[in-house]
């Protein structure tokens, strides 16, 4: 990618027509969005490179046309993760407190002291996670220190069998200041078990909906519920059902159906329910998880620049379709992996992956090339017989 093609759009509007014809207009390498979703006409109108999402969640983005075309695209995983579970736990501590409707009264001229000296208080009650990545433990540290039991489903964990009580977390997880947390087996055990259930889930094809009617059904009359992820991994027509019939007292940083834009009119059966209490979608929106981001979000486009790798790559393969390494011992000259990948063309097998590394010297070299394919012996031979400058090749079976 030479210096003087380099050219990138940082962008936070939401025309996306303006925004389409500015990728192709520029050429650009690289796109920079926050909110904005970056579509396959926009994809493929110019010569973009690579995706930035100026946050954590990118299921704004078409990842499968990115990745159809090369794309990358990349993100800024952990840097909101306080400010969200900042506000999350001030959302719990307004339910519990009934802070707005305090301050709506004041403003007011009523004083009513009477009714609003009636909260449960968080001491001993449990808070359950769904969810167990950076957000989910920022609320684990804040539910400790208010002395709240904490209890936790996570794909990540398989068993949902861990004494954490006596300060052995599982594998990779608070490693630096373990928090004890309690681990469910199911998402409805969670909710079951828990005073206050906090949502904290990606969204995924997975997670759609997983915060479901028997999820919510399972929560105790007079329970908390908390979504600052995404509205929708929760039914909200189920959670609209138990806020009417069994109590369940809401926070809701995320809505169905939300303006596009900054401002705007909006209307919402749960955002206007007296036991609901909402924010505009801003969990991420404070001074320091954007000066986080935006630097996070430097360093992934200067890696790319610099050095032509991508932090926090989340559209590449997991596992390729490789079913054969072949590993070609060579001298380092000119033309060698140029002879052995045109053999293997003339043999239609397709090259996944590849690594060449060189010994000290820069004398000979080592190339492992991850194959579609089981080269025949007679195409083997071609490629030993057909550079003198190849020392020794053999076929493993991945």
């Amino acid at each position: 990618m030479a210096a003087a093609q380099w050219i990138g759009i940082a962008w936070v509007g939401y025309d996306q027509i303006a925004l389409t014809q500015a990728i192709k207009n520029t050429a650009a390498d690289v796109l920079v969005v926050r909110s904005t979703a970056v579509t396959a006409p926009m994809l493929e109108s110019g010569a973009l490179s690579l995706v930035v999402r100026a946050g954590a969640g990118y299921n704004t983005i078409d990842v499968a046309t990115a990745s159809r075309r090369g794309i990358y695209v990349s993100n800024c995983p952990g840097k909101n993760a306080i400010a969200v579970a900042e506000l999350a736990f001030a959302l719990l501590l307004a339910l519990d407190r009934r802070v707005p409707d305090n301050v709506a009264d004041l403003r007011a001229g009523t004083w009513n002291k009477k009714e609003y000296s009636k909260a449960k208080g968080l001491f001993g009650r449990t808070l359950g996670l769904l969810g167990y990545g950076n957000i989910g433990q920022e609320m684990a540290k804040r539910a400790h220190a208010f002395g709240m039991p904490v209890v936790v489903w996570s794909r990540r964990f398989a068993s949902g069998k861990h004494d954490v009580d006596r300060g052995a977390g599982p594998a990779g997880v608070n490693d630096v200041a373990p928090v004890p947390i309690q681990l469910a087996k199911s998402p409805e055990e969670v909710a079951e078990r828990s005073d206050v259930l906090s949502v904290h889930l990606a969204l995924t094809p997975d997670t759609r909906g997983l915060v479901s009617a028997s999820v919510i059904d399972k929560m105790k009359p007079g329970s908390y519920f908390v979504n600052t992820a995404r509205a929708e991994v929760v039914d909200y027509a189920a959670l609209e059902k138990a806020v009417r019939e069994r109590n369940i007292r809401v926070g809701l940083d995320v809505f169905a159906g939300e303006p596009a834009g900054a401002t705007g009119e909006f209307k919402d059966a749960l955002a206007s329910h007296p036991s609901v209490y909402g924010t505009h979608h801003i969990g991420a929106s404070t001074d320091q998880a954007q000066d986080a981001i935006a630097a996070e979000t430097v360093r992934i486009v200067a890696s790319y620049k610099d050095t032509g790798k991508v932090p926090n790559v989340v559209n590449l393969a997991k596992k390729t379709p490789a079913t054969h390494m072949l590993v070609v011992r060579h001298r380092d000259r000119p033309g060698v992996l140029a002879h052995v990948f045109d053999r293997l063309r003339s043999g239609d097998i397709n090259v996944q992956e590849t690594e060449n590394v060189i010994f000290e010297g820069a004398e000979a070299a080592v190339a492992r090339i991850n194959l579609d394919g089981a080269p025949s012996d007679a195409l083997l031979k071609q490629i030993q017989d057909g550079s003198s400058d190849i020392l020794d090749l053999h076929l493993v079976t991945i």
